[in-house]
């Protein structure tokens, strides 16, 4: 299949580097309309002292005429009409920072198809997938439905100038700190991240479930790009992982992600999202030990992570816990 290129702003060095690729490293697309569009009613919405014209123009310019991808992000996310109005009435400093960036991002994908290429690599049964760029309310950069990569635009274009100001606390430290990571920089290693989910299967019922299932993706991106995100847990993670190990194995069987994935930060640790990096790290162990790492990671991205059974076996296999009571 040829590669669709369905970004105005996809620059001719792009193109040029996806005519080169093989055929099967070309079966995906990229679409940015929904952006552009977001940006049209927000002028509207804008312009507009009328409550019910501002609830229009949201309709008619962004939400009736998005595309599937920005129809499930906002399935994915619970998104509402009110969510958005709500946000751009709240925000207009943080809209007018993150603009330009939100317009930038197409340019910041375009390794897109090598990277794509090379995940292909490390697994030829990679399916296609979409990836939409599109404008949420602000609580996610990257998440996934089916074959759709889904990217906040709004904080994955962001960066240290993007003005949080408005935003109450902890809501603006979160985001000042996440910002300051220069998240567009490291837009190609969220693609890859969100692209090996939609190869998985998850949610996962446990924490431990939805920590490999999140640490699984992060081992993978770091397999294909070289590189992991530049987030706090990260670093963290690696400095304390023997404290962290020892108090994830007291909790991982809990239902409840709330302490280690999706959070703000643990008063334990003054870090949010330290359930990555755990499933990472079992997920490092389990392939450390293989015999045949090519076929590891084909166990790592197809692992059931919806089966706690199976989760439970692949931490034994992995030796990140000596003993078989830490997954009883």
């Amino acid at each position: 299949m040829n590669f669709r290129i369905a970004v105005a702003a996809w620059c001719c060095a792009a193109s040029l580097a996806v005519a080169a690729l093989p055929a099967a490293a070309q079966a995906h697309s990229l679409e940015s309309a929904d952006v552009t569009r977001f940006w049209t009613a927000f002028d509207a919405i804008r312009a507009s002292a009328d409550p019910a014209e501002k609830r229009r123009a949201l309709l008619r310019e962004y939400i009736e005429p998005g595309t599937p991808g920005l129809q499930a992000f906002m399935q994915a996310k619970g998104y509402t009409p009110e969510c958005y109005l709500d946000a751009i009435e709240r925000y207009p400093k943080f809209w007018a920072s993150v603009r330009a960036g939100t317009l930038a991002l197409a340019d910041k994908t375009a390794d897109a198809p090598q990277r794509i290429a090379a995940l292909r690599k490390l697994y030829p049964p990679l399916r296609p997938a979409t990836v939409y760029f599109a404008i949420g309310c602000l609580n996610s950069s990257g998440t996934t439905l089916g074959d759709k990569v889904l990217i906040g635009a709004e904080l994955a274009g962001g960066g240290p100038d993007t003005d949080v100001s408005e935003m109450p606390e902890p809501r603006q430290r979160n985001l000042r700190n996440y910002f300051a990571t220069r998240p567009a920089d490291g837009l190609p290693l969220l693609l890859v991240h969100e692209y090996v989910h939609t190869q998985q299967k998850g949610p996962g019922p446990t924490l431990l479930a939805q920590a490999i299932y999140e640490g699984a993706a992060d081992f993978v991106a770091e397999r294909a790009t070289g590189q992991l995100p530049p987030l706090d847990y990260v670093r963290y993670g690696r400095q304390n992982e023997a404290r962290l190990k020892r108090d994830f194995r007291a909790e991982m069987h809990e239902t409840s992600y709330a302490k280690w994935l999706y959070n703000a930060p643990d008063p334990r640790y003054g870090v949010r999202d330290l359930g990555y990096y755990m499933g990472y790290a079992i997920v490092r162990d389990y392939y450390a030990r293989a015999r045949d790492r090519k076929h590891a990671l084909h166990e790592i991205i197809e692992l059931d992570c919806t089966d706690q059974a199976a989760v439970e076996a692949f931490v034994q296999r992995s030796g990140f816990y000596a003993d078989d009571a830490a997954t009883r």
